[in-house]
């Protein structure tokens, strides 16, 4: 396949998702569109946070030239 192809392929992806959110209602538009847990599909707080992320330790490691 040709980089047109492959560009072809992926805006036709994206063009194929819009029309599935625009036969939802706009209570499960709003819903499909929320940020979701891949594993139980609890909807997710964008807090832009990682509790797991030690920045103490990051640094330690030489990361303040990251």
């Amino acid at each position: 396949m040709s980089h047109r192809d492959y560009l072809w392929c992926a805006l036709h992806l994206a063009l194929d998702g819009e029309e599935e959110l625009e036969r939802l209602c706009p209570s499960c538009r709003m819903e499909a569109e929320e940020s979701r847990c891949p594993v139980c599909g609890a909807a997710v707080s964008d807090c832009g946070e990682n509790r797991g992320f030690d920045m103490e330790r990051f640094l330690e490691m030489g990361g303040e030239r990251a």
